[in-house]
């Protein structure tokens, strides 16, 4: 793919011809409502409190260790997705995304890469948060709320659209991100701004690491 700055000077191939990205931790800095609506659930299920110094911590745990941590069986966590989807529609506004996030987007746009959202999180949920950032380009949201089976919705898109592996870069927060990445034989980004810690995400090995939005951009550029 034949790729222009915004000024229309000729930049080089680019080999990415479809990028998917997770949502929360990536895109969108859902934390803070993520920590109010699992704590108003912990109030009425009997779950550990979480608190926002407890955030460094947990970053630097599994998701079963989190789990432990918390009091919260694993087995609750399609069941509870529901009911934080719920507290997170409150936001009438969408989702608020991290610094440089929109202006990342815009450029991968201009430069014709298609792009999907793969996520835990739900439809509507994005699509408003989506619109509410003017972001009208992204051709698929693709959802699940089973955490561990990214890699089913990625191969699904992958036919959708008749691409290889080899077509398609991931972008993401967690080492579940990187691990269904793997599985579904595409190279992945991680990225330092969201809800894993590095001590945990690279233990998963992903292929590039981007401490700001500017160099995911960058990572497209050069492969």
């Amino acid at each position: 793919m034949v790729s222009f700055d915004y000024q229309g000077n000729y930049r080089g191939i680019i080999m990415v011809k479809y990028m998917v990205f997770d949502f929360d931790g990536t895109l969108a800095n859902s934390i803070e409502l993520f920590i109010a609506g699992y704590n108003d659930l912990a109030a009425k299920e009997g779950y550990r409190e979480m608190k926002i110094e407890d955030i460094d911590l947990l970053k630097k745990m599994t998701i079963p260790e989190r789990c432990r941590h918390l009091n919260f069986p694993m087995r609750s966590i399609p069941l509870a997705a529901p009911k934080l989807y719920r507290y997170l529609r409150k936001s009438e506004k969408g989702l608020p995304f991290y610094p440089g996030i929109k202006d990342m987007l815009d450029q991968l746009n201009q430069q014709g890469i298609k792009m999907a959202i793969i996520s835990s999180n739900a439809t509507d949920i994005i699509a408003r948060s989506l619109k509410a950032h003017q972001i009208d380009y992204i051709e698929d949201i693709l959802c699940s709320k089973h955490i561990f089976t990214k890699d089913k919705l990625m191969k699904k898109l992958m036919n959708k659209h008749r691409l290889k592996p080899s077509d398609v870069l991931y972008v993401g927060d967690e080492e579940r991100d990187i691990s269904a990445s793997k599985r579904a034989g595409i190279k992945v980004v991680w990225v330092a701004w969201g809800y894993d810690d590095e001590t945990i995400a690279l233990k998963a090995n992903p292929d590039y690491i981007a401490r700001q939005p500017s160099d995911v951009l960058a990572t497209v550029e050069n492969i």
